[in-house]
């Protein structure tokens, strides 16, 4: 089974009527910030003792002589009560739940009462594995190990610059001191500690193990890095961190925004892990992925106020690729006379599907019609079709070319003309080598509550998606399906609705597949026309 999740508090009223809290081992209610405990009104009686005898039935697991004390007499005191539940949050066997409405200050102070009464210290923390040269190394978070920081969070602030938040997993550290990041081997001077609370900032000049604090300016150093002594070197693991299930297409707003756009995703991404940022080079767009569609809109909205960078998204477009099905062959001329000397170059090519590779560019040629050296700008044409793309406008790849004939000028040829006459020839072929569009397909694993699994697969098999098989998984039930890009790029929002919130998923390419006729005819129709108003401008 997985970890319990146990109520320590109850909300006193709800919404507009919420007063405080009703804490659950003292048996007192406490309104407002919490600081006067008053005794619980009487129509929450019932509620509060069955409520009471579950969070003793999770201490009593904390230790035999609980257990055996709690079966006899059905009581524990106040003091066993504490002492079983701090053990049974430790050891991960029950999550305790708590109330507050921290924006109107309401259950804030026995928030933090109970965090101090009922979680570990970090001298209570299990020792942390470190990597050393001699092998692997336990560090338990006392003053006397070797000194050792994870940086947990980076922030770009726009008056103080890059702030590091970090912890001090082992050793103690001193202002000014020079710190060697392991991670990504250089050496930082650790000035400017201070300790936030809020805004405020609170200079200080030593930070012990198990603490947290702030260093900024580092220059080099991001999340998940390690700080260490340049003559005891240690790195700790960093959390792996889920996949990107969201994408946009990001555009600047204005000329002046479209230069700051990448140092800005480039910070947004430093401060949140989960966020990832590329160019698409098959769309030419600029994506930024994340969670969810409000994760990224806090990123935008981020960019706005924090970096004065303004931001517009959009979907962004399936990176399809183009491809061919059979062989072809073709030939073009290209001729150019204005004044002096003109363009003349041909080229008699053939074309087959490549599998083994994206491209292969060869030559049949014999006697000498066409000179080998003409076969380097042959195939720089060819290259550039197929980075644009042919019929579809996005890049072409498998495909092996053979030159096998052409003819050649001694006065007009010139590499730019049978550059021109390669590419004219390329295109030609593959609109008679049966060209087809490929879509990424992705392998898809959805965990969502066994009472949805009928409506989600109903779901995926209208985004012409294929069911691999189920599994179960805690009460949940796993669907395994393989599903066309183009149809999964809204599913985070989807899969909210379809399970009010309780399902999630992640995917990750398997393969490219053709796009069926009547999904690619309007793409190709899309891309003719775009072309053409192009020509007429």
């Amino acid at each position: 089974a997985g970890t319990r999740l146990v109520k320590v508090q109850l909300p006193w009223g709800e919404k507009l009527d919420f007063h405080g809290i009703i804490d659950l081992i003292s048996m007192k209610a406490f309104a407002g910030e919490g600081k006067a405990a008053s005794e619980i009104p009487a129509e929450y009686k019932n509620t509060v003792e069955e409520a009471r005898q579950t969070l003793m039935e999770a201490a009593a697991e904390g230790e035999d002589a609980l257990l055996e004390k709690y079966l006899e007499s059905g009581e524990l005191t106040q003091d066993e009560l504490l002492r079983g539940l701090k053990q049974v949050f430790q050891n991960g066997a029950f999550i305790p739940v708590f109330v507050s409405a921290a924006g109107h200050e309401k259950g804030v102070g026995p928030l933090l009462n109970a965090i101090i009464d009922l979680m570990p210290s970090p001298a209570e923390h299990p020792d942390i594995v470190a990597h050393g040269k001699a092998g692997d190394e336990k560090l338990h978070e006392s003053d006397a190990g070797p000194a050792t920081l994870y940086v947990w969070k980076t922030t770009a602030d726009p008056f103080v610059g890059k702030m590091t938040y970090f912890k001090v997993i082992s050793g103690t550290l001193v202002a000014d001191a020079h710190l060697w990041n392991q991670t990504k081997g250089v050496d930082e001077r650790m000035g400017g500690l201070h300790i936030q609370r809020g805004k405020e900032a609170l200079p200080i000049k030593n930070v012990h193990a198990g603490d947290i604090a702030v260093v900024s300016k580092l220059s080099m150093t991001t999340t998940g890095d390690t700080l260490c002594d340049k003559n005891h070197p240690l790195t700790i693991d960093s959390p792996n961190y889920p996949s990107p299930l969201y994408q946009v297409a990001i555009h600047p707003k204005t000329q002046a925004d479209a230069a700051k756009i990448s140092p800005t995703l480039t910070r947004l991404c430093e401060e949140d892990l989960t966020l990832t940022w590329h160019n698409e080079h098959s769309t030419g767009q600029t994506i930024l992925a994340g969670m969810g569609d409000q994760h990224i809109d806090v990123a935008v909205r981020r960019a706005q106020t924090k970096f004065q960078v303004g931001l517009t998204t959009e979907e962004p477009k399936v990176p399809y690729r183009e491809g061919i099905t059979r062989k072809a062959s073709a030939q073009y001329r290209h001729k150019k006379q204005s004044g002096g000397s003109g363009q003349f170059g041909e080229v008699h090519l053939r074309i087959e599907p490549y599998l083994e590779g994206d491209f292969d560019f060869t030559d049949e040629l014999v006697g000498m019609n066409l000179s080998k050296s003409y076969l380097p700008p042959i195939e720089k044409g060819i290259r550039a079709a197929m980075d644009k793309g042919v019929f579809a406008g996005y890049p072409l790849s498998n495909v092996r070319v053979i030159v096998y004939d052409g003819k050649e000028h001694p006065v007009d040829s010139k590499p730019v003309a049978f550059e021109t006459a390669g590419r004219e020839a390329f295109k030609i072929a593959v609109n008679e080598a049966g060209p087809v569009l490929f879509e990424p397909i992705m392998n898809v694993r959805v965990v969502v509550p066994d009472a949805n699994m009928g409506d989600v697969m109903g779901d995926m098999n209208t985004r012409r998606g294929r069911v691999q098989g189920t599994e179960s998984e805690r009460g949940n039930t796993v669907v395994m399906a393989t599903v066309p890009l183009a149809e999964m790029l809204r599913y985070t929002t989807q899969l909210r609705s379809i399970t009010g919130g309780r399902g999630y998923f992640s995917m990750e390419l398997e393969r490219y597949d053709v796009v069926p006729a009547h999904i690619a005819g309007p793409i190709m129709e899309a891309h003719k026309k775009e072309m053409e108003a192009k020509k007429e401008e």
